[in-house]
């Protein structure tokens, strides 16, 4: 089951995000959203390289590239 609310850790994010202006919370979010890609793509990786499900390994592997290809894009991108 896909949980039902945000994780504790989601949530300080908001919070903190919410507590800013300006080039603060841009700086802020960009670097959430840096920190986010690069999990993702390791989750992806890992998975695609030795996951159980078949089907689902194959998706990650497959689906990795773009969330690589959007890593770089946020890695990138000038605030």
């Amino acid at each position: 089951m896909p949980p039902t609310s945000m994780s504790d850790a989601q949530k300080e994010m908001l919070n903190k995000l919410n507590g800013l202006q300006g080039t603060d919370f841009t700086e802020q979010y960009h670097s959430d959203q840096v920190s986010a890609h690069k999990d993702a793509v390791d989750l992806f990786k890992r998975y695609g390289d030795k996951g159980e499900n078949a089907e689902l390994k194959a998706w990650a592997a497959k689906t990795r590239p773009a969330l690589e290809h959007h890593l770089q894009m946020a890695e990138g991108f000038d605030i």
